[in-house]
Formats: C-alpha cells, sequence, structure tokens
C-alpha cells in the first residue's frame, strides 16, 4: 500500500498522550498510532452508516419480497 506524507497540527495534550503510547511501546512512532486511530475511527463511521442504512428497512416489507417467487420455486425442488 503506498503512502502519502502530510501534516497536521493536533492539540498538545493529544500530541502527549501520542507520545506516551510510541514511549511505552504501543506503537513504533507517531505515524503508527495516527494511522491506526484514524483507520479505526473511520471503521466506526461506516459500520454506523450501514446501521442507520439497515434502520430505514421495514422487515415485514423486506421478508415479503425475500419469499416472493419461493413458493414457485418449492414446487421445482425434490422432495427429500
Amino acid at each position: 500500500m503506498s503512502r502519502a506524507k502530510i501534516a497536521i497540527t493536533i492539540d498538545q495534550v493529544l500530541l502527549e498522550l501520542l507520545d506516551s503510547l510510541v514511549q511505552n511501546k504501543t506503537f513504533n512512532n507517531r505515524s503508527q498510532a495516527i494511522n491506526t486511530a484514524l483507520k479505526e475511527k473511520l471503521s466506526r463511521i461506516q459500520k454506523t452508516r450501514l446501521e442507520l442504512e439497515c434502520q430505514k428497512l421495514v422487515m415485514d416489507d423486506e421478508r415479503a419480497l425475500a419469499e416472493i417467487g419461493v413458493e414457485e420455486d418449492f414446487k421445482e425442488w425434490d422432495r427429500y
């Protein structure tokens, strides 16, 4: 995966927390810590968006759509 070098500005308190994670060997360096945190946050945002879209679904309607044609399929299947 290619990487891009960027410059950011963060609060001093966050920088101190970040540096303590690096110093305690939780991460190898600041870049790794920031990359990991950003990845996790973006993943959570995507999951939240999916959850919100799923909440819009009406389960009875979805179930009815899923059942369309199933009765016809059952007629074609061999009995066991």
